[in-house]
């Protein structure tokens, strides 16, 4: 697998048209960063970390997900970096854009407030 985010973005946005309670995904602590970002947000109900064996696994539950359009920003073939200034603000700012900056992973408007800009990982709305 080359790109393990849009793994799990599409991995969401399958579960969601398939209407899944949760979906199962391999963990890491970046993705972990990620959904933590959108269940702050609200766009997710809950995260679990499983570990079986020494392998860990992450279930996201989304029964009451919000979630109707997910989307990958910045992808390993071509890089999307922003200045504060420019960073997008998805459906006027009702929609979430995840930015990894240098104090972590964050929602536009955290890092708009902190006055960081950084790579657009994914648009969520």
């Amino acid at each position: 697998m080359l790109d393990p985010i849009s793994d799990l973005l599409t991995r969401l946005r399958n579960a969601k048209a398939a209407k899944k309670n949760a979906v199962t995904a391999p963990y890491s602590k970046f993705k972990e960063a990620v959904l933590n970002v959108m269940l702050k947000e609200g766009f997710i109900d809950k995260i679990e970390i499983k570990s079986e064996s020494g392998h860990k696994d992450l279930v996201i539950h989304i029964e009451n997900s919000q979630i109707s359009h997910i989307k990958r920003i910045s992808k390993p073939g071509q890089r999307r970096y922003v200045a504060k200034k420019f960073i997008p603000k998805p459906l006027r700012g009702m929609g979430l854009v995840i930015i990894s900056t240098p104090k972590g992973v964050l929602s536009g408007r955290d890092a708009a407030k902190l006055n960081l800009g950084g790579e657009l990982i994914c648009e969520v709305w």
